[in-house]
């Protein structure tokens, strides 16, 4: 297995849903990735210590989903200079709204990069660590450009079947 340069991390295993998506299209891309259930509030050490020595393991992104006030990338981001990237994943009693607040909101010099809420975060911040890791890797960045045409020339179909269907 190869090392993995991605980690996602879960602030708990409720949050496996919204992350799914992440983990498919890693393995399509052939990313390697590694996942985590850690809590910023229930797990604060271990979090903190997976944080500080992600870099030393080859890690080169990191996604976050947490719910609630969505602290898990915050405290990851403080820990390390690598890009962290949030999803706030919806829950009661404000439906992923606090956790969207608590990622948009961090302080300057700690940024966490935020993406859609619920289950299509898990998608975009794949493609976003992906679009970070083709920067430096051309195979990828291939395949992420035929990524783009497949779905334009989905959309593309789709439009042509509804003009056909009028």
């Amino acid at each position: 297995m190869n090392t993995p340069v991605v980690a996602v991390i879960m602030g708990s295993k409720s949050d496996l849903p919204v992350v799914q998506g992440a983990f498919d299209l890693l393995k399509q891309f052939g990313v390697p990735f590694t996942a985590r259930v850690l809590s910023a509030h229930r797990t604060p050490t271990e979090a903190a210590e997976f944080a500080a020595g992600a870099e030393a393991a080859g890690l080169k992104v990191i996604i976050c989903a947490a719910g609630m006030a969505a602290h898990l990338g915050g405290v990851i981001a403080a820990h390390t200079t690598l890009p962290v990237i949030g999803i706030p994943v919806a829950s009661a009693p404000f439906n992923g709204l606090d956790a969207l607040f608590s990622f948009v909101q961090m302080p300057p010099g700690i940024p966490v990069a935020v993406v859609t809420a619920g289950n299509a975060g898990g998608k975009n911040a794949a493609l976003y660590a992906i679009e970070m890791l083709a920067l430096s890797d051309p195979s990828l960045a291939a395949q992420l450009k035929t990524f783009r045409q497949e779905q334009s020339a989905k959309v593309l179909a789709d439009d042509a079947s509804l003009q056909a269907s009028l």
